[in-house]
């Protein structure tokens, strides 16, 4: 064959394509299972971390898999998946895609009716992990939107009063650095611990504004200087999560309640309670609704 003809160099073009895609092709799938055991990795860290645990694990090289992969059996005692009615539903809560979920939440802001909004209601899959620390169970809830430039994400947990988070943290894809990038340092989301769910007496996502991080705010944390659209974005993702795990967040604070109130199941005419309901009220805020 001609080497200086247009029909060898098409051949030769084709040929060095398709060498070129079958290995490219080859390595990627080769590489796929250990791709997606280091992304479960990283999930399963982010989980600890929102709890205050695993976060000396930066500092392993060889053993590091297997002790965030010991830290999360130890302490992840339980995980569900909630309906939007917050109750428990069949599938694995590690396994849902969050970007998916939140896809479905703004088809539900968009949707044209209520029959459409409610169909896609149907959907929506609200993952819930519990993490076991002595004798506190804290509830990890994610979170999952647009910042400026690209997605953000985090997961926040709350402990057993339902009403003071215990920590929180926050990542990105593409925020600016030294800008939306801080949402992700530890100079930022560790404002989030001890931190009150509440304002005016009602449960309230936390306000991430400027000088928010004040003592006398026990509902707010400091905006990050110079990124207002990605601190707000950030505001406005977790109260819409929260907001959608409000059925499952008011029974649980109903149960704690109830089991503080010296007379949670009636009293007679002279205010003397007439039985005990711990029993009740304790299975009440170990186990969500079926």
């Amino acid at each position: 064959m001609n080497t200086n003809s247009n029909l060898y160099t098409i051949v030769y073009s084709t040929i060095l394509v398709v060498v070129v895609a079958g290995v490219l092709a080859f390595v990627s799938m080769a590489l796929k299972p250990k791709q997606q055991e280091n992304i479960a990795l990283e999930k399963m860290q982010n989980i600890l971390n929102a709890a205050a645990l695993g976060e000396d694990a930066a500092q392993l090289k060889s053993n590091k898999a297997a002790y965030i992969k010991g830290l999360y059996a130890e302490h992840i005692t339980n995980s569900y998946i909630l309906n939007i009615e917050g109750k428990v539903i069949d599938g694995e809560a590690f396994d849902v895609d969050l970007k998916a979920q939140y896809n479905i939440m703004k088809a539900i802001g968009n949707a044209k009716d209520d029959a459409t909004a409610q169909a896609l209601k149907s959907k929506l899959q609200l993952p819930v992990f519990v993490c076991t620390i002595d004798s506190m169970d804290l509830n990890i809830f994610p979170c999952y939107g647009a910042g400026l430039w690209g997605p953000i994400w985090g997961y926040l947990s709350v402990e057993d009063d339902f009403a003071t988070l215990h920590g929180a943290i926050f990542d990105h894809k593409s925020e600016t650095p030294g800008l939306g990038a801080e949402i992700a340092k530890p100079k930022f989301y560790s404002q989030f611990a001890g931190k009150k769910l509440e304002k005016e007496g009602k449960f309230h996502s936390i306000d991430i504004v400027k000088g928010g991080g004040q003592v006398e705010n026990s509902n707010g944390v400091d905006a990050v200087s110079g990124a207002t659209i990605t601190s707000r974005s950030l505001q406005e993702t977790m109260a819409a999560w929260f907001a959608e795990y409000m059925p499952y967040i008011n029974l649980k604070r109903e149960a704690v309640e109830a089991e503080n109130s010296p007379c949670c199941c009636g009293s007679d005419t002279t205010g003397v309670c007439t039985n005990s309901c711990q029993a009740e009220t304790s299975h009440a805020t170990s186990s969500p609704i079926k």
